[in-house]
């Protein structure tokens, strides 16, 4: 079975960027084959991964929804033609991106055929790493995959943090059975106050560790190249690494 990551964080807080930053990671750590799912409805982790992505599963869902299954294939054959063409390739991982959100009217046949393809293609990995936006409702698609870690990733700030609490709670509150929670706080400049350490204190949510500002992923960012190849003597790649090593020891 496969060691399920998954990464959550209101927007702007660079958990995409420290998905990109997990999936090099496991890959310098030869922790493949790795299965990388974007869940997040503003889906952009091909761009920190270099990948083009040509379809999504919202896609197919969509389209089979709509009645656009040609004639002569059943629904069960053209949902899995349409969602092994969404998973784009690489040497050392795969990438899959759930797409946008259902529309108005029933999806249960689609959804049912869209989470049995999924429990499918997650049996072909050593690990997933599922970036997701802060609602977390793509992941209890995957139905009979724990969540071994979640990763919740926040900025310095009181209202981020306060952010990240209540994904743990939420995640808390979803039959996904998470195993261990953390909170990575990103983009630090200098030291968490400590009106923020006794938040997470109060809470219970261990502080995994810090990535400090970083002009160079910054730059790679505003530049849409892949941040996946960054260097790893970078300082903000560095702690990255050093956090994974804690949480996936």
């Amino acid at each position: 079975m496969a060691f399920t990551i998954a990464l959550a964080g209101k927007g702007g807080t660079g958990k995409t960027t420290i998905a990109g930053l997990l999936i090099k990671y496991l890959v310098d750590k030869g922790k493949s084959p790795i299965l990388a799912v974007d869940a997040d409805c503003n889906a952009n982790l091909n761009e920190v991964l270099g990948l083009e992505v040509k379809d999504t599963l919202g896609t197919a869902r969509e389209d089979m929804k709509k009645g656009k299954v040609p004639s002569g294939m059943t629904k069960d054959v053209f949902m899995s033609m349409r969602l092994e063409e969404a998973v784009a390739e690489e040497e050392n991982f795969d990438l899959v991106v759930m797409g946008q959100p259902e529309g108005a009217g029933c999806y249960c046949a689609a959804n049912s055929l869209l989470t049995n393809f999924l429990e499918r293609l997650v049996g072909n990995y050593q690990y997933v790493v599922m970036d997701n936006e802060a609602g977390m409702e793509h992941i209890s698609r995957l139905t009979t995959h724990n969540v071994d870690v979640l990763l919740i990733v926040t900025d310095a700030s009181r209202r981020g943090l306060q952010a990240g609490l209540r994904i743990n709670e939420l995640a808390r509150e979803l039959n996904i059975g998470v195993g261990k929670s953390y909170l990575i706080m990103n983009r630090l400049k200098g030291e968490p106050e400590p009106i923020v350490l006794d938040l997470l204190k109060n809470d219970g949510l261990e502080l995994a560790g810090t990535i400090p500002d970083d002009e160079m992923v910054y730059k790679f960012d505003l530049q849409g190249k892949p941040t996946i190849t960054i260097d790893t003597d970078n300082p903000a790649v560095r702690s990255a690494f050093a956090i994974f090593d804690k949480v996936l020891a």
